[in-house]
């Protein structure tokens, strides 16, 4: 089955020239253009799409708070925060939302697609920049719950980038344990996504963040 994607951009031209160049992939379905965060809301909730691309600075309803709706309602759907601002608040504001990564629209087709595919699978994917950002912004949680040994290990592969079927076959266990650990890693550190779990374990020295490439 392909990736299905849905695009929110409040500029046309974006839009269709995203749309041109990801069609060209057979992975990857579009489901769907939005011009503003609340109709990206109410297409992600007819659609459920796979991947959302996510401009940040929109009309009716911005990038950001329209990521923390989507991953409220549809926890399935990821988030790639797709921007052309490197703006300190802007990043962390997207991945408090939920957002699994943060990339900049000068990022090239080719990877641009590899992005896409990564983060459905579940890998986090920051800009080098961002996650420079992030890392001294990010505050790590207070007092959070000790994990579990086997809850450590997912948080370390996760960390690392790996997906989660390539977590699930380093563990010896199903895709779905794999997410149920990430469920409960990310409810017992209080944080709102995976991405800022990982950040989470490269604060602490758990692993060294991996990152996408640029």
């Amino acid at each position: 089955m392909p990736i299905r994607v849905l695009i929110a951009d409040d500029h046309a031209v974006v839009r269709k020239g995203l749309r041109s160049f990801l069609e060209l992939d057979a992975d990857l379905k579009i489901v769907g253009e939005a011009a503003d965060g609340a109709a990206a809301l109410r297409m992600a909730q007819a659609s459920r799409p796979d991947v959302v691309l996510m401009d940040l600075l929109m009309p009716v309803m911005d990038g950001v708070a329209a990521t923390s709706a989507i991953r409220h309602e549809l926890p399935d759907t990821e988030v790639i925060a797709l921007t052309s601002v490197l703006e300190e608040s802007l990043v962390i504001q997207a991945i408090q939302a939920g957002a699994i990564g943060y990339l900049l629209k000068d990022t090239d087709a080719p990877k641009l697609r590899q992005a896409i595919k990564a983060a459905a699978a579940g890998e986090v994917q920051l800009s080098p920049a961002a996650a420079a950002m992030l890392m001294h912004k990010v505050k790590a949680p207070r007092s959070p719950e000790t994990l579990t040994e086997r809850e450590t290990e997912v948080l370390r592969q996760l960390a690392r980038g790996k997906s989660n079927k390539e977590i699930a076959n380093t563990l010896f266990i199903s895709e779905t344990t794999v997410k149920t650990h990430v469920k409960n890693i990310m409810q017992k550190l209080g944080v709102p996504s995976r991405t800022h779990a990982a950040l989470y374990a490269a604060r602490i020295g758990l692993v060294s963040l991996a990152l996408a490439e640029q």
